[in-house]
């Protein structure tokens, strides 16, 4: 049985408590082994290695630095297949979803290796006769990574990589439910020659190690992924710490379908965006805003759609949705669900939790779409995080778009349309970070910013070159060689 304990200043070392959990398979209940549980003191141990570690790393050109993540993809990139198997068995999205997964570590760690030449300053004319002015970026110092279950190497390759080729050092608390991927991961960085203490894993709960990190003194910056409840927590903290947080804490996402729209295209973006993952993405679509022209037939041909997915273990190549990651997360679905029956929402398909042989060990549920929903029902405004998603008929593109930004968070959101005059005031008015055209509400590319307005997040962004911003400070340099003392925002004049 597979046993990972703590990585913290270049080896792999027990928790001090000496205690471990086991981490188990979503799909089947196996039992795929153990992993360490840490205390408070772990942490100190990882976050004073990796104070040693930046000190000296800050100091590294950054085109040096860049050559460990291009050596970080090569390794990623001839272990995707045996990787993509473990997220699968851990976390249980479908196998063809987990290999793209890594495909996003494999490109984030390319193009974080190329911003090592990018890592952009100004140079701007001064006021001053003979005196040069210009910005430069440089490290915050080390940076505490605490990140979700549902996609746990490509929001850490979001997180680590920008953090690493700015000079910084990182302790990262992975998820509970997938610390293999996490102690994989480790390893590539390890391999890749990543000097000792620049990279940190800690294994445990986020009341123990998460908190641990937020209130560490030498932790200058948090970076978070996961509920709304928790990063609000964190960023209060942190807040009366003066610590600098970057939090994206999900969505409510929904796709619109205007009455020109092509419904079969409509169809699979809804279908991909609502049930990929199971549902399971900070950016599925959990709302169908829909034009009340066309209504029924995209009921009709959605409901087709749904019927003929597989559901099961997303180790086998034919099965369309895997299982939720746990009973607890099943549970809170199926409540979910009842809420919306009993507030008069109509079920169009699913709404149960499968118990049949095939299913009896996993932690299962129908892709389930309700229709005739109100827009201030509960499962129209809550995070669900499974295979539910909900239609909403309107009248109007501007009805769409209030209706769309009723919820308390600004993540995802897509329009379906062929008038090119609707595109753009979507793509205007959508108070989103993210807006889609004639596409769902998920697949970001990873040279753009990531993130939301409102509820899901701090204004920080993960991905692209944004990311950099997160993990950089801005340090502003005069250079006066006139040999005499000139005084700036005096009036000369």
């Amino acid at each position: 049985m597979k046993h990972y304990d703590n990585y913290i200043d270049g080896v792999w070392t027990q928790s001090e408590t000496g205690h471990n959990v086991q981490n188990i398979n979503p799909a089947t209940g196996e039992i795929l082994g153990e992993v360490a549980v840490s205390s408070a003191h772990d942490v100190d141990r990882a976050v004073k290695a990796a104070k040693r570690a930046q000190k000296s790393w800050r100091l590294v050109p950054a085109p040096e630095r860049a050559e460990v993540l291009y050596e970080v993809a090569r390794i990623l990139k001839e272990k995707k297949e045996d990787l993509a198997q473990i997220l699968t068995s851990e976390m249980g999205k479908v196998i063809a979803e987990a290999r793209g997964e890594v495909q996003e570590a494999i490109d984030m760690a390319y193009y974080m290796a190329g911003e090592g030449r990018r890592l952009f300053g100004e140079t701007v004319p001064s006021e001053l006769r003979d005196k040069f002015a210009m910005s430069v970026r440089v490290p915050v110092g080390v940076a505490g990574l605490i990140t979700p279950w549902n996609f746990p190497i490509a929001i850490a390759s979001w997180k680590s990589l920008p953090a690493l080729v700015a000079g910084n050092a990182v302790v990262w608390k992975p998820a509970s439910e997938t610390p293999f991927m996490a102690a994989e991961f480790m390893k590539v960085y390890e391999e890749a020659g990543l000097p000792k203490g620049l990279m940190n894993v800690v294994f445990g709960s986020g009341s123990v190690v998460g908190n641990a990190l937020v209130e560490h003194p030498d932790v200058d910056i948090i970076s978070f992924t996961g509920s709304n409840e928790v990063g609000r927590a964190i960023n209060g903290k942190a807040g009366r710490l003066l610590k600098r947080t970057s939090l994206e804490m999900g969505g409510k996402n929904a796709v619109t379908v205007l009455e020109d729209a092509d419904l079969d295209l409509a169809v699979d973006g809804i279908i991909w965006s609502a049930f990929g993952t199971a549902g399971q993405r900070c950016t599925a679509c959990s709302r169908i805003i829909v034009h009340e022209a066309v209504k029924e037939e995209l009921e009709h041909k959605l409901l087709e759609r749904v019927q003929s997915l597989k559901v099961g273990n997303g180790a086998d190549e034919r099965i369309d949705v895997g299982p939720v990651i746990n009973k607890g997360s099943l549970d809170r679905i199926h409540e979910y669900v009842q809420t919306g029956i009993g507030e008069g929402a109509k079920l169009l398909c699913g709404g149960s939790i499968l118990n049949e042989e095939d299913f009896a060990k996993g932690h299962y549920y129908e892709p389930t779409i309700f229709t005739d929903v109100s827009p201030h029902m509960t499962i129209a405004q809550k995070e669900i995080f499974g295979p539910v998603t909900s239609i909403i008929p309107v009248k109007s593109l501007e009805e769409a778009i209030d209706v769309n930004n009723s919820v308390e968070f600004g993540l995802s959101s897509s329009v379906f349309t062929k008038d090119v005059n609707r595109v753009f005031k979507a793509m205007r008015d959508f108070d989103t970070g993210i807006v889609y055209i004639n596409a769902g509400t998920t697949g970001a590319e990873i040279h753009l910013p990531f993130g939301g307005t409102k509820g899901t997040g701090n204004g920080h962004r993960d991905s692209g070159v944004a990311a950099l911003d997160v993990y950089t400070e801005w340090k502003s340099v005069y250079v006066d060689f006139s040999g005499t003392l000139q005084r700036a925002q005096i009036d000369n004049k």
